[in-house]
C-alpha cells in the first residue's frame, strides 16, 4: 500500500489565515506531523483520531532529526495514509522541504504541496506597511540568518543585501543580528536604515519593535522575547 503526503503551509500562526486548502487537508489527514510553530490552535482542524506527532525544530533546543522525519513520513505513507506534514509560515521558505520531497519521491510516493502565507507578508501586513514601493522598494529579498551551525553563513551576499532600493527579510536572524548589521555597514548600508523587529506575528504574543540598522542590536536584547522572529531591513521598515 503507498498513502499520499500533502506538505501543508500553515500560516504564520493565526488559524484564520490558513488557506482553505490547507484546512481541507488537515481534516482529511490520518497522520499529522507538525513543527512547534505549527501546533495550538491550528491542530484543532485535525479530525478526531488522527495521529499527531510532534517533529519541529527550534534553535537551541530538542528537536527532530531530519532523517527521523524522513522516514515517519515514508513509514506512515506505506500504511496507505494520508500524511499531512505541518510546516510554518509558507513551508518552501527555510523549512527544508526539498529534503523531504527527495525523500518521498525516492521511495515512489505521491505528494502535493499547498502553499501559504508566509511570515513575512504577515509581518508587513501586521506593521501596516508594504514589501514594496514604486521607486524605493523595486525588489524584495528573504534571507536566512543563520546556517547549519548557528552561524550567520559565510557567504552570504552582502552587496545584494546592502541594496538601498531594497526591502530584506531576515528569518531566524536574532541570535546574528549583531554580525549582521556590522558587515551591512562594511558594505555600504546606512546606519540609519530603517529595521523593524517582527516577533510572534499573528499571534497573540505578537510583537513589533522599529529601529535602525544601528539600533537593532540593543533593541532585541532589550524587547525580544523567546518567540520567532523576523527583522525587516530597508525604506519602509521605518512605518509611518
Amino acid at each position: 500500500m503507498s498513502g499520499f503526503v500533502s506538505f501543508v503551509s500553515s500560516g504564520p500562526g493565526d488559524p484564520e489565515l490558513l488557506t482553505v486548502r490547507a484546512v481541507a487537508r488537515l481534516q482529511a489527514a490520518d497522520v499529522i506531523l507538525f513543527d512547534d510553530l505549527s501546533s495550538g490552535p491550528i491542530l484543532s482542524h485535525a479530525r478526531a483520531g488522527a495521529d499527531l506527532v510532534g517533529v519541529g525544530k527550534r534553535a537551541g533546543r530538542p528537536s527532530a532529526r531530519q532523517d527521523h522525519v524522513n522516514r515517519l513520513l515514508i513509514d506512515y505513507a506505506r500504511t496507505g495514509a494520508k500524511v499531512v506534514r505541518l510546516k510554518s509560515g509558507d513551508c518552501g521558505m527555510f523549512g527544508r522541504l526539498e529534503e523531504e520531497i527527495t525523500a518521498v519521491r525516492a521511495e515512489g510516493i505521491g505528494y502535493e504541496i499547498v502553499p501559504g502565507v508566509t511570515s513575512a507578508m504577515a509581518a508587513a501586513a501586521a506593521a501596516g506597511i508594504p514589501l514594496t514601493r514604486r521607486l524605493t522598494a523595486r525588489r524584495v529579498q528573504f534571507v536566512t540568518g543563520h546556517d547549519v551551525t548557528g552561524a550567520l553563513p559565510e557567504d552570504i551576499n552582502l552587496a545584494a543585501l546592502a541594496d538601498p532600493t531594497a526591502t530584506t527579510v531576515v528569518f531566524m536572524g536574532k541570535r546574528t543580528f549583531a554580525e549582521l548589521a556590522r558587515r551591512l555597514q562594511g558594505a555600504g548600508m546606512a546606519p540609519d536604515t530603517p529595521a523593524l523587529l517582527a516577533e510572534s506575528v499573528s499571534t497573540p504574543a505578537q510583537k513589533l519593535v522599529r529601529g535602525t540598522l544601528t539600533t537593532m542590536e540593543r533593541l532585541i536584547a532589550e524587547e525580544a522575547a523567546d518567540g520567532p522572529a523576523l527583522i525587516l531591513l530597508g525604506p519602509l521598515a521605518e512605518g509611518e
